[in-house]
Order: structure tokens, then sequence, then C-alpha cells
């Protein structure tokens, strides 16, 4: 690891030297391919170097401690010293380790979210319409950017089924543990017996593609027009501006209704068209990896009931790593960042694992 470490400070030197010359402004390609590859060892090589300056007082603490010349009072604190250097030197060990895991190539992308109802017939469109209030200020609150791609609302507010883009840098690093089947127990508005009822929404989170990630042949394409509608069958707008795009191949129905424009539908339309091609072909290429692992944080599998969100005992249960909540109404209103920082610490520490297996 040490010798990766070297290399990689090596490189970073060469990085910095590279953009100290006012010639590299003129190479806009070059410039930023630097900026960005500068941006990604940077943590690294600050933690490798504060690894060595603690390595180094450690061995001088030791040099001074067994130095049998030295006063014994100069010895003691040398000892002292050296024990508390030797835990820094390990604990900044450790993080090392966790920085130079491989990164998750999407992880700094935007994301599509599509959340469906599941079983409970009405009150699991409404249980969906609270997930999509709870990402919609989870991501408000990271300042992210969402927007709405299209949805097929109920009569009561709910949604059968809505899919929404979040924008900024870490979207997909913060999201991606969402994917599966949440699940809520709560007396529903609609029940006059006040009878507890267990229902269930589906949350699929998916990477942003770039076009040149996926190419599609045009001629795999079915492109269909109609009116936008709101709940209730009645129509947002006159002209046929919606956009219905199936992936003859596939299969795969992707639908847009947001926006005016039947242009800017049809490219948000294709948007998620491409992300959802480019979910099946990395599930495809994870499948064995994910099945291999014992923790089903990080498998995406979107069949595996994930969470219960109990409304009488105001909690929130991940099933994944086993972590309760007493805080549900705070975890309603987008504050999910206590949960979302243990799945990724529970996923880290799996990989670190496999590491050592």
């Amino acid at each position: 690891m040490i010798e990766n470490l070297e290399k990689a400070e090596q490189r970073f030197a060469k990085i910095e030297e590279a953009l100290a010359d006012p010639a590299i402004f003129a190479k806009q390609d070059s410039f930023t391919t630097l900026m960005k590859e500068r941006k990604s060892l940077l943590p690294v090589i600050e933690k490798y170097r504060e690894y060595k300056s603690a390595v180094a007082a450690r061995d001088g603490a030791a040099e001074l401690r067994d130095d049998a010349s030295a006063e014994s009072e100069l010895r003691e604190l040398a000892a002292e010293e050296f024990d508390a250097e030797s835990r820094r030197c390990e604990t900044l060990y450790e993080e090392l380790k966790i920085l130079l895991l491989p990164k998750d190539p999407n992880d700094d992308k935007n994301v599509i979210v599509e959340i469906r109802q599941g079983t409970g017939g009405e009150e699991a469109a409404l249980f969906a319409a609270v997930l999509y209030r709870m990402y919609t200020m989870y991501a408000t609150a990271k300042g992210f950017k969402t927007e709405r791609i299209s949805a097929n609302e109920t009569e009561l507010g709910g949604f059968k089924e809505i899919s929404f883009m979040v924008e900024g840098e870490g979207a997909y690093s913060r999201l991606k543990f969402e994917s599966g089947v949440h699940r809520v127990q709560r007396v529903p508005e609609t029940e006059a017996q006040g009878r507890i009822q267990t229902s269930t929404a589906t949350v699929a989170v998916l990477p942003e593609v770039e076009d040149v990630e996926i190419e599609i042949n045009p001629a795999d394409l079915k492109i269909e027009t109609c009116k936008s509608s709101g709940a209730g069958g009645q129509h947002i707008n006159k002209t046929e501006s919606a956009i219905r795009i199936i992936h003859i191949p596939t299969g795969i129905v992707v639908e847009c209704q947001e926006e005016r424009s039947q242009f800017k539908n049809r490219d948000k339309a294709m948007k998620m068209l491409r992300t959802k091609l480019y979910d099946i072909e990395m599930t495809k290429q994870t499948e064995a990896i994910a099945s291999a692992r014992k923790s089903q944080v990080g498998t995406g599998d979107r069949s595996e009931r994930i969470r219960t969100y109990n409304y009488p005992q105001g909690r929130v249960t991940d099933h994944r790593i086993g972590l309760t909540l007493y805080s549900l109404e705070s975890f309603l209103n987008g504050n999910l960042d206590e949960m979302i920082d243990a799945l990724i610490t529970a996923d880290t520490a799996e990989k670190l694992k496999g590491t050592e297996d």
C-alpha cells in the first residue's frame, strides 16, 4: 500500500507542476482533466502526508526513548509521545485504507429516482407521496436540485408512480442505498376502524448516464405523443406535448409529461431510457459480486424489503444494518444523514473485509 501511495504522491507532484505552467490554460481539455485528477488525489495525498509526519514523529520519539545518554525524564516523555504517535499512525493507516478503496464511478452523478406504489392500494400510493416529499426535502437540504419527470397521481394526492431527477455533485453517493422496498405501518386516513395497515412502495435510484455511455438505435424506438393529464384525468394542457418512448428490444416504456414543450419532454424521456438501459447492464455486471456479499447494503436489489416506517412507535428501521431511529417525524422531513452515513459506513466495512479475505 505504501508503494502505491508513493506513486500517487509522485503523480500528484507532476500534476501540480503541469498546472503551474501558464501554457496549460490554452489547453482547456488538458487543464480540466488535470484538475479532476488533482481533485480525486488530493484527499489521499493530504492523508498520506499526515501519516508520514506521524511516522516521523513516532520514530523520533522512539530514538529518544531508547537513548541511554538522555535524561530519564526526557525518555519518559518520549515514551509517552511514542505511544500517542503510534496510535495516530494506526488510525491514519486505517483511514488511508478506506480512501484507497475503489471508488464507485457513479458516485458523483445525478440520479433519477422512481417511486412506485406497492401493496396496499390507495394507502401505498399515499406512502409513495410521503417518500417523494422526504427525498425532495433531503435533496434541498443538501443543496441538490430536484425536477419532476413524470407522475401518475391519485385522487387523494398519492402517486401510483413518480419519477424525478436529483442533480448535484455526489447525489448518487448519498441516495444509492435507497433502492428497494420500503414498508409503512400506520393507521390509514381511509381506515374508519383505526386499525394499523402495512403497505409498501418501491424505490429505484439510477445514476444518470451520458449519451456516449449507452448507444441507442433509433430503429429500436417507438415514440408516441399524447396530451398531458393530471389526477382524475383532467388535462394540464390541450396540446400533445407528453411523450411515451418504447424500447422495442427490452420492452422498457418511459414517459414524460411535466414540460409543456414536446422537445423537452422527449429529451427527459430519452435520459430516463438511457439510464434504465445502463442500469440493466450494471446489474448484469455486479450480480455475481452482489450474491457473494453477506450484506445487502449496496446490492441495489429492489426486491428486498430494506426499511420499515412504523408510525405508532415513531421509529424507522433499516433491516440491512439493523439500525433503528426513534425520530420518524424528523426522518420523513428529510433528515436522512444519520441513516445514510450508517449505510455508507457499513458498506465501507464490508468492502474493507473483502480486501482482507
